[in-house]
């Protein structure tokens, strides 16, 4: 199982839930700065270099593409406001 985080308080909860069972999590730029992400260390984290917050379901369709090639045949959460569901 992949996680894909849209916003920082969602990355913080896929952090702690990956801890756990040793996830890999992906996140958008706007989810964690550059030098937050660079700070990290042994966390299975990967972030794209553009925004996922508030775009449209094509980029972040795009997002779980490229999920899906660096992880073939493992679900990918991804995280969906309250307001979206």
């Amino acid at each position: 199982m992949v996680f894909l985080a849209i916003s920082k308080a969602g990355l913080s909860e896929a952090l702690r839930l990956s801890l756990a069972g040793g996830q890999s999590v992906w996140c958008g730029a706007d989810a964690i700065s550059e030098q937050d992400f660079e700070a990290l260390g042994g966390v299975k984290l990967s972030r794209f270099e553009y925004s996922l917050n508030g775009e449209p379901e094509e980029v972040v369709s795009g997002a779980v593409a490229t999920i899906n090639e660096h992880h073939p045949n493992e679900t990918v959460w991804v995280e969906r406001a309250p307001s979206e569901a």
